[in-house]
């Protein structure tokens, strides 16, 4: 059973808080008499029971009762010592434990627990004897070795700790933990020199081991011999052509020389290689994310995330990795089906189902978005986000009736996310404006201000609601102007204060707001330039009015009140 220096706890008892001994004083006691050693022995097997059933507090109770009968009891101490050890009373622990191996110095479990707790309590001087005494009692145990040139080499005896190491290596010879351990020695001793003959040593009775050569390097690499590094790794190449992970080093080697296009083609070897594992390979594709602003950066994890597809076809996690890189690099079409692939390979990756609507409802598949997001759902129904993705696809396909029941499903489900609760409710004022419920709608829009007052889009949308109702306009005017201030010179919303102006009867300033809105407009806008025609006309310029409102006919639109305009020359509800 190996102890490990670095966690050696061997006590099996559960943790629990137990009864205190403090003051006992064990050697104080007369020697138990044969009436009393029945007794004893009831009591401390009475003890062992209540420690089954884990009642802590009892057991501890009865092993002190043990020892004020039978001071020299060393069973009890030790099961004493493990109650106190949960209880992290380690002078406790140690005063029983230093009682029990004097009592029985050829009981190896006594000495194991003494050790765990001085590692505990870092007494390091006092581990190096208990190691002693434990390989006196098992000199063929090599976990005993390897623990007390642990404690030395912590102690920073490290000719000492060499010296165990040494007797180590004429008990099981040259093996990788050995050498892993005494490497650490010799690095510590800024003895590079030594630590890189013993690697040399193995690679040369190893040629064909992978683990030497990356060892070395690293050791090279970790002391700024970088030459030293890739020279060793190229080394390994050449016998092992297609090992992925000494390509990983050496692309880390080549970086360390600044040595860019020679690390990222060590990168671009690395996964072609089967044997490197797809997470890791998905690890270094991520590691280019922080820098994605830099183009080069965007196309170096788009090469590397293709290479992985052709290396990995059939796993789902390559196919997401290579979509996500395609859509940073704004190739949307081919990420969609990266994503559609992965889905199909597995469909239990949610992040991907939803990242796949995300794209549809971009490009505006709808019928692809709903048939994909109910999918999803079907797979995930308490997901909040494709409830809601799923909502917005079908008030684009004016739908609001369906929408409706998405959107409930998201609200109830997401508590915690303010952005999505934001946007649910004035999605929510937008699905009950188009059912023409007109009160729903307003409540549905202030709950969402409450999440985000500055939520420009909502504030557009309500404010324009009620400006075609003629209702609370210098409420909706506040909020029209406030849109316009989070984001200026957008269209859209110089559009919607215009009109709430032209409701107000501030024609003038609204004819100020309208001429901005078609400036900012990229095309000609049928509703902006029919607006226009409006406050023209209330303005008394009857010719301009008219004639903007052809133009907006001539941009598309299209009804019947619109043609009375233009027929009978004026201004119509």
């Amino acid at each position: 059973m190996k102890i490990g220096y670095f966690g050696i706890g061997l006590l099996l008892i559960p943790a629990m808080a137990v009864a205190q001994t403090n003051g006992t004083n064990l050697s104080s006691r007369t020697p138990v008499t044969s009436v009393d050693s029945m007794a004893v022995q009831q009591i401390y097997y009475e003890a062992l029971r209540k420690k089954t059933i884990e009642d802590l507090k009892g057991a501890a109770e009865l092993f002190a009762r043990v020892l004020q009968v039978d001071a020299n009891n060393d069973a009890a101490m030790y099961q004493l010592s493990g109650l106190r050890s949960m209880e992290n009373k380690h002078a406790d622990v140690q005063q029983l434990l230093e009682k029990a191996v004097t009592l029985k110095p050829n009981n190896e479990w006594y000495w194991v627990a003494l050790a765990d707790s001085y590692e505990k309590t870092s007494s390091m001087p006092k581990l190096e004897h208990v190691f002693d005494e434990l390989l006196r009692l098992n000199p063929d145990k090599t976990d005993y070795y390897y623990d007390k040139a642990n404690a030395l080499f912590l102690e920073k005896r490290y000719d000492e700790a060499l010296s165990v190491y040494a007797k180590l290596e004429q008990l099981t010879g040259l093996t990788d933990d050995l050498v892993i351990n005494r490497q650490k020695v010799y690095l510590k001793q800024n003895n590079v020199e030594k630590a890189a003959a013993e690697l040399e040593q193995l690679i040369a009775s190893n040629p064909d081991q992978v683990r030497y050569y990356l060892l070395l390097g690293e050791i090279y690499n970790s002391n700024h011999l970088t030459d030293k590094a890739v020279k060793v790794l190229q080394r390994g190449e050449k016998v092992l052509p297609n090992n992925g992970m000494l390509h990983l080093a050496l692309a880390d080697a080549y970086r360390n020389k600044k040595e860019i296009e020679a690390s990222y083609k060590q990168l671009q070897l690395a996964f072609e290689a089967p044997g490197l594992d797809i997470d890791q390979k998905i690890r270094i594709i991520l590691g280019y994310t922080p820098k994605f602003p830099d183009a080069n950066a965007k196309v170096s994890a788009l090469e590397l995330s293709r290479i992985a597809t052709n290396v990995h076809p059939n796993d789902a996690k390559a196919q997401a990795i290579y979509g996500d890189m395609l859509a940073q690099n704004n190739k949307l079409k081919e990420a969609k089906a990266a994503y559609k692939k992965s889905v199909e390979l597995n469909s239990e990756i949610y992040m991907v189902h939803e990242q796949l609507v995300r794209l549809e409802l971009g490009e505006n598949a709808i019928d692809e978005a709903i048939k994909d997001g109910d999918n999803a759902l079907s797979l995930f129904p308490n997901q909040a986000w494709m409830n809601y993705l799923v909502a917005i696809a079908y008030l684009q396909k004016k739908q609001p009736a369906k929408a409706l029941g998405y959107l409930k499903n998201t609200i109830a489900l997401e508590l915690d996310d303010k952005d999505l609760s934001a946007q649910s409710y004035a999605a929510l004022g937008d699905c009950y404006h188009e059912l023409k419920d007109n009160a729903k709608s307003d409540a549905a829009y202030d709950k969402a201000l409450t999440y985000n007052p500055d939520n420009a889009y909502t504030l557009n949308n309500y404010a324009y609601y009620l400006s075609i109702r003629g209702e609370q306009l210098e409420k909706a005017a506040q909020m029209s102007k406030h849109s316009i201030d989070l984001q200026p010179n957008t269209a859209s919303f110089e559009d919607t204060y215009a009109w709430i102006l032209f409701r107000q009867k501030k024609y003038a300033d609204a004819r100020q707001w309208i001429e901005k809105a078609l400036t900012h407009s990229k095309d000609g806008n049928a509703v902006q330039t029919e607006h226009y025609g409006d406050i023209m006309f209330y303005l008394g310029n009857t010719e301009a009015a008219v004639q903007n409102w052809k133009k907006a006919k001539e941009y598309g639109g299209q009804s019947s009140v619109l043609d009375r305009k233009i027929n009978e020359k004026k201004y119509v509800e």
